[in-house]
Formats: structure tokens, C-alpha cells, sequence
């Protein structure tokens, strides 16, 4: 069995500090994995998946909670059209940094999947390997009315109480800022069109046949953008949360993926 500990960090960003911390795996030379949580995330969110995949990879895992999340500072303002394309050069960047991180594999859920493609685009050769779990790349009328259902189960008394668990008093800030950026019309237009192309590592996309925030033409949009090779796995019976729903299948799934090397893969 492969033993991990952890360290915390501070990373200071423009906008203000982000919370981030390192999962480390007894074995070294491994390009760590950079985890980039979805819209309501945070590194207590992704519950014990971290130091499972450190184990079972024998990878360093690294996740930090986004600006306005979790254990980081407020957010300055609002979110932006661009906020998937930019986390790359934000909070991203300096944890690279902080972490002395090289090459690295880039792994997101939902809006985080976005924000992992954008990180692989931007980095070039850093970026190992890409894996998205049901990661939207552009609006639908099923992401927006999956939102609007959540919009509606929120208004519920005790739901925001809920999520402060995890953000404090930022929690109505991290609401907002999913509800209202996807329900905005301009946000209707929204893709990630502009950088899949750019993604020259191999791509893991994995989306659950029953995601009630995007139907698998995200996954297969991206697989099918990517400019490297991408192996597409579409989960039966699963919904947005395909690392808890079907944690050992999906873990099993990404550890060979990683382990062959993954440019050895089929497509």
C-alpha cells in the first residue's frame, strides 16, 4: 500500500490567497495531479478522492480551492464570460508555482473539467495527460435547466446553511456565482470551442449517460476538439458525480489510463 501525507498552503493570487494542499505519494518522478473542482467544490468536497488517487496512482495529488471558495479569500467581484478560459492564468499558475510543479496532469469535475482543458491548452508539453469527469463545454438546454432546478431546490429553507458548511460566509457568493453566471443571457453562447484544438496531450473524457447538467455531446464534443488523442468513456446509469457514484470503476478507469503511459492508448 502507498502511503500519503499531506501539506497546506497559502498561494497568494492577484485577487487575493487560495487554500491549497499536496497529497504526497511515497513514490517519485510522477507527474502530480492538479485537481480543479466544479461550481459549488472545494478541497473538503472532494472528500477522501485525493489521497485515494495519490494511493492508488502513486502520484502527488494537488487541489486548492478557487478564489471565493472553500477556505480562500472572498472573490473581489463578480464572475466573468471568460472565467473557465482564465483560471489558467490565475490562482492555477501560482499553485503551480508554490508547489514547484513541472509537468502535471490535469484533472477536473464539471465547470473544473472546463477550466482543466483551458490548463492543458495553455500549458503546451507541461500538461502530461487531460482527464474531465461530465465537464460541460458549452451551454445546452439541459445544463440550464438542470440549473434552474437547482436554483429552485436552494430557495429551500436550510440549503445555503448547507453549503456554508464548506465556504462560510462566502456560501451565497458561490451560489450566485453559478446560478447566475450559467442563467445569464450572454452567457448563452459560451464555449470552449476556441481552445480544445490547443490541447495536445492525451484527453480521458468520462461523462455519465444520466448527467442532469449536460447530455454526453459534451464528452463527445470534446473528444472529438481535442488536438491529441482522447479516449471517450460514456458511464450507463451514471450522473454528474462519476467519481462517487461509481468511485472504484472510475478510479480503476483513470489509474490504467495513467498507468499504460495513456499516449499509448487507442483513441
Amino acid at each position: 500500500m502507498i502511503g500519503t501525507t499531506f501539506d497546506d498552503l497559502r498561494v497568494d493570487t492577484q485577487g487575493g490567497s487560495v487554500s491549497a494542499r499536496r497529497w504526497r505519494a511515497e513514490r517519485t518522478g510522477l507527474a502530480p495531479i492538479v485537481l480543479l473542482h466544479d461550481s459549488l467544490g472545494s478541497i473538503e468536497l472532494w472528500r477522501d478522492w485525493p489521497e485515494r488517487l495519490a494511493r492508488v496512482t502513486g502520484r502527488d495529488v494537488v487541489a486548492y480551492d478557487r478564489l471565493g471558495f472553500g477556505r480562500s479569500d472572498a472573490h473581489p467581484g463578480t464572475l466573468d464570460d471568460r472565467f473557465i478560459h482564465d483560471e489558467s492564468r490565475g490562482a492555477f499558475a501560482r499553485v503551480l508555482e508554490a508547489f514547484a510543479i513541472g509537468r502535471f496532469v490535469a484533472f477536473g469535475h464539471s465547470v473544473g473539467g472546463g477550466m482543466a482543458i483551458g490548463c492543458a491548452a495553455a500549458f503546451g508539453e507541461r500538461c502530461e495527460a487531460l482527464v474531465t469527469l461530465a465537464a460541460q463545454a458549452f451551454v445546452e438546454e439541459r445544463t440550464l435547466a438542470g440549473v434552474a432546478a437547482a436554483k429552485q431546490a436552494f430557495a429551500q429553507p436550510g440549503q445555503l446553511e448547507r453549503l456554508a458548511r464548506y465556504h462560510g460566509d462566502k456560501a451565497r457568493w458561490v451560489l450566485d456565482a453559478w446560478l447566475e453566471t450559467w442563467l445569464a443571457p450572454g452567457f448563452a453562447s459560451w464555449t470552449l470551442d476556441d481552445i480544445l484544438g490547443d490541447v495536445r496531450c492525451p484527453t480521458l473524457v468520462v461523462h455519465g449517460d444520466l448527467d442532469e447538467y449536460g447530455s454526453v455531446a459534451h464528452a463527445e464534443r470534446i473528444a472529438r476538439g481535442v488536438g491529441g488523442t482522447a479516449r471517450l468513456e460514456i458511464l450507463a446509469g451514471v450522473g454528474h458525480v462519476p467519481h462517487r457514484e461509481r468511485g472504484d470503476e472510475v478510479m480503476a478507469l483513470v489509474t490504467a489510463w495513467l498507468s499504460k503511459g495513456s499516449r499509448d492508448l487507442p483513441t
